[in-house]
Formats: structure tokens, sequence, C-alpha cells
């Protein structure tokens, strides 16, 4: 059987394996997240203005972008796990993500003056950002490719990044809560270095581990 028609027959299955799948991957990602904030608890915690920054668009506008990128991930992979044609709605959900924050870099460059660009791209902190959102995406990262091996994804690669994706957006969800940096600026940067390591990392390993 050529390998169309047996993608083919898989699909026509779907609706035998979508359930299983379904439930694995809800407890891969609900398991991984529960793992990440115990690990946030223990190592980070959140910052000590956290409350009081609710009243800043900045600091809200972290987290519109990490929950954006984990709600459009999970949608794709969701899909991705079962045999078929991408979804193309969770394609352009997940695009729209890089524009949202394009908007909102251009948004502050409006609005701050030209000599603090600079000061706010570089932040902080931007060291430990690179290194906590992947350690902090780590355990949602190997949970969600244990739940798909029990999937039958027609695109390893593909699939292993949008992982990658999925758990960078639990990891830096968590990240923002503690990260004293909230300009847009500093999110496009360090932020997107850390999300573009782990959808290479689940690349990588995804056309290895979810190839069948």
């Amino acid at each position: 059987m050529k390998t169309d028609q047996l993608i083919a027959a898989l699909a026509a299955d779907a609706d035998s394996v979508e359930r299983p799948i379904g439930r694995t991957l809800a407890i891969a990602v609900a398991g991984g997240a529960v793992g990440a904030v115990i690990l946030f608890a223990v190592m980070l915690g959140t910052r000590p203005d956290a409350l009081a920054s609710l009243t800043s668009p900045r600091f809200l506008f972290k987290f519109l972008i990490t929950l954006s990128l984990l709600a459009s991930a999970l949608g794709l992979v969701w899909n991705l796990a079962r045999p078929g044609a991408v979804p193309i709605g969770w394609l352009l959900a997940l695009a729209a993500v890089p524009v949202l924050l394009a908007v909102g870099s251009v948004a502050e460059m409006i609005t701050v003056p030209p000599a603090e660009w600079g000061r706010r791209l570089a932040g902080s902190n931007s060291g430990m950002c690179v290194i906590l959102i992947p350690m902090l995406s780590a355990i949602p990262f190997a949970a969600l490719l244990f739940a798909l091996r029990k999937g039958a994804p027609s695109r390893p690669m593909l699939t292993g990044a949008v992982a990658g994706l999925v758990s960078a957006g639990i990891g830096a969800t968590l990240y923002a809560t503690h990260c004293p940096d909230d300009s847009p600026l500093f999110v496009a940067t360090w932020y997107v270095i850390a999300t573009g390591f782990m959808a290479m990392l689940g690349a990588a390993i995804g056309e290895r581990l979810l190839r069948w």
C-alpha cells in the first residue's frame, strides 16, 4: 500500500482514534502544565508587583501573546496528531500571533522615544529569559511528545515543532508572571528566541520520534 493510500485509510478511521488520542493529549497537556507550575513555584514564583501590574497594558500584552500562542498551537497539534490535511484555520490562527506581536512592538516604538528602544529591547533579564522559558517548557514538551507517539501524525517534523510551540506557550506564560521586563520589544526578541529554540528542538526530535 502506498503512503498516501495508508494516510487516507487512517484518516477514514479517524473517528475511532479521535477520542482516545484526544484524551491522551488532554492528559499530557494538563499533566505537563501542572509539572511546569510546580517547577515554577519551587524555582521562581511570581514577581512581587504581579497583582499591581494587572493594570499595566504592557504586562497584560505579554499574556495576550503567550496565551494566543498556546491556544493556537494546541489547536493545531490536536489536529496534527491524526493523519490528514493540515487545518488551515489553525495555521492562520498561529500565524496571527507574530503579527499581533509586531503590532505591539510598533505601538511601543510610537509611544516611547527612540533613545529608549535599545534599553527596552535589552531589558534587565534577557539571559535568564532564554534559559528559563525552555526549562519551564521541558516537562510539557516531554509529556506532549509521549502522547503524540500514541497518535498517527503524518507530518512528524511539523507536529514536533508545534508541540514545541505548545510547551513554549506554557513555559512563557508562567515565566511572564516572574519576568520584570514588560516591553513588547523585549518579548519580540527574547521570548521569540526561547520559543524558536523549542520549535526547532521539537522539529528535530519529532522527525525521528514521531515517524511511523
